[in-house]
């Protein structure tokens, strides 16, 4: 496989590679404020989330790779030390995107972009109104990551306030992820959108101790047929289904005439993976280690 010393590539090359691998990334749309008041939006997919308690965001706005020049945003951080992170969902992607134009010092992105500035509560930059979440928060520090074109400066800001649209929220007053619609940065000139197939749950082993992948019976762990997800499925549970219980199992199932075919009972379990029912597929599994 193709690897590379990214210090010896050129920027431009090294910044695409990064880009293209690193993803999809969280879009902080920045909303900042020079000394004389000036409104500066701007979005950032060098951004997320890095503390809850205290509550911490990142962002990086980098310096210009084709003539290491810095960005408003950058400025009006280090003089004001405050600044309103939005998130963006899809329904402002478009607007978003139109907000990164490099308009010259002054312009108002907010009005470029047709985004409506609100009034914050304990800072001085506006909040974006059709963000679903919009986060006021204080600059706790600014680290430059370099003196060159493409070199970051993270921005750590402690959140001080932040503000929900009820419309993303479920009735237990949680955020809703598929009302919530986010956006992230891929490569180039792609975006993924988080909504539909793209959204799925994995399981957290929280408060179970999976028995592991290297647990697993060596006809399972070297199936042809299971793939790493389904093994992992497999090893985040303590411990494996009693033989009784995969006895009934395999009679409820009708599927005992299938334990000499060991390969049809590989993908009868990887199917059921697939639906998330990983009890089934381990019984499944263990017809063929069983005397049914």
């Amino acid at each position: 496989m193709p690897s590379y010393t990214l210090q010896d590539l050129p920027t431009k090359e090294a910044h695409a590679l990064l880009l293209g691998a690193v993803g999809p990334r969280p879009i902080a749309l920045a909303s900042t404020m020079d000394k004389e008041g000036n409104a500066n939006l701007s979005p950032f997919s060098y951004f997320n989330v890095f503390s809850s308690n205290p509550p911490i965001l990142v962002f990086s706005p980098a310096r210009r790779v084709r003539n290491n020049t810095t960005k408003d945003t950058l400025r009006n951080a280090e003089s004001l030390r405050e600044v309103v992170i939005n998130v963006v969902n899809y329904n402002i992607v478009q607007q978003t995107s139109l907000s990164s134009t490099e308009y010259p010092t002054g312009v108002n992105e907010f009005t470029k972009a047709g985004l409506s500035p609100v009034e914050s509560e304990t800072v001085k930059p506006f909040r974006v109104k059709e963000s679903p979440a919009q986060f006021e928060c204080r600059v706790n520090d600014i680290v430059a990551l370099g003196p060159d074109g493409g070199a970051g400066n993270l921005i750590i800001c402690e959140v001080t306030r932040l503000h929900l649209d009820e419309a993303v929220l479920d009735e237990s007053g949680k955020i809703d992820m598929h009302q919530i619609d986010l956006v992230a940065r891929m490569g180039g000139a792609y975006y993924c959108r988080a909504q539909g197939e793209a959204l799925f749950e994995v399981e957290k082993p929280l408060a179970t101790l999976g028995m592991g992948v290297d647990a697993l019976p060596a006809s399972i762990r070297n199936s042809p047929v299971l793939r790493g997800n389904h093994l992992g499925q497999l090893g985040n549970v303590e411990e494996r289904p009693a033989d009784n219980a995969v006895r009934t199992y395999a009679k409820q199932e009708n599927i005992s005439n299938l334990a000499s075919d060991t390969e049809a009972l590989h993908r009868r379990a990887a199917s059921l993976l697939d639906e998330g029912d990983v009890e089934g597929a381990w019984k499944t599994l263990l017809c063929a280690e069983i005397n049914l």
